[in-house]
């Protein structure tokens, strides 16, 4: 499939390592539920039956942002918007069929402080953490041709590590093919349950908009070329039901667009994971600009992806 093999050293080991690191991880203080970020990836109507797939979806942000905090006597409170220094996912997919595919994983985040004893504290950052437990199923209504449209159906549940709301994400997966160029759109309602009761006792199930799209090229033997944007909307039809932080500073909305690489290889025979299908190597880089006051200012994207 692709002209030139690369032999990575100690490919085997990597996987073990991948796996292992799937199960490590402790839980924490609850949290507060700020907009749905979640990763920067772009969910795919390709499935192969028996394919496996192990992931590192990856991101790095600067120039977050400052936190509006009100000091009351010594009574701290602070916004909740979902500000992430670090985010690092970790998962594993299995294609059972033409038309299902399902995966599971951990997403680790190093973000700001929820508890902290001054006004100075309120743009700390905490250590990286463990933060979610994630399984997610896509059908495949109409598979993606070599030409055209195809469409799908994305269900993902997060189960929180910290105490803080579950999350369900569900929506329409759109892909259009024509030539070397595919166009991808992943718009998905967020809807959460869970947690912890505010101040007036009741949980702020609220209801979030994402979505996910990207433009990409792929006419060159090794490298795909892609343009992908991502964003949320807090809060629609004014869902849920406000905590203190929320009614004094407001919903977040997230946007990021920005450009990405891809490069694409096989394996060596004599290091693939399994003899009897190819192994393939997907690395991606891309730096995503914040496109409003609320979103950190870039936003380093970093994917491994390995299929066998």
């Amino acid at each position: 499939m692709w002209g030139r093999k690369v032999r990575p050293a100690m490919l085997r080991g990597c996987v073990g390592v991948f796996v292992l690191a799937l199960g490590v991880g402790a839980g924490g203080a609850g949290a507060t539920a700020g907009p749905a970020i979640g990763q920067f990836e772009i969910k795919s109507l390709k499935a192969i039956p028996g394919r496996v797939e192990l992931q590192s979806q990856n991101a790095f942000s600067r120039g977050d942002p400052r936190r509006g905090a009100i000091d009351d006597n010594g009574e701290i409170t602070a916004d909740d918007n979902s500000i992430a220094r670090v985010r690092t996912a970790l998962e594993i997919e299995y294609t059972f069929s033409r038309f299902f595919k399902g995966r599971i994983g951990v997403e680790y985040e190093k973000e700001r402080l929820d508890d902290f004893s001054s006004i100075d504290d309120v743009n700390s950052f905490d250590s990286l953490k463990l933060d979610e437990y994630e399984v997610e199923g896509i059908v495949v209504l109409i598979p993606r041709p070599k030409e055209g449209f195809g469409l799908g159906w994305l269900v993902e549940y997060e189960h929180s590590a910290q105490g803080g709301s579950n999350r369900l994400h569900y929506g329409p997966i759109v892909e259009w093919v024509s030539g070397d160029w595919i166009a991808s759109f992943n718009p998905t309602l967020v809807s959460f349950f869970g947690g912890d009761p505010n101040e007036s006792g009741k949980r702020d199930e609220k209801t979030d908009f994402r979505y996910a799209a990207r433009v990409m090229y792929r006419g060159f033997d090794h490298i795909d070329l892609a343009i992908e944007a991502y964003g949320t909307v807090e809060r629609i039809g004014n869902t849920g039901s406000r905590g203190e932080e929320s009614i004094l500073f407001g919903d977040f909305n997230h946007h990021r667009i920005g450009p990405v690489i891809y490069w694409t290889f096989e394996v060596d025979d004599a290091y693939a994971v399994r003899s009897d299908t190819e192994t393939e190597v997907s690395i991606g880089l891309g730096v995503l600009a914040g496109l409003n006051q609320t979103t950190p200012d870039t936003t380093l994207k970093l994917s491994l992806e390995l299929e066998f």
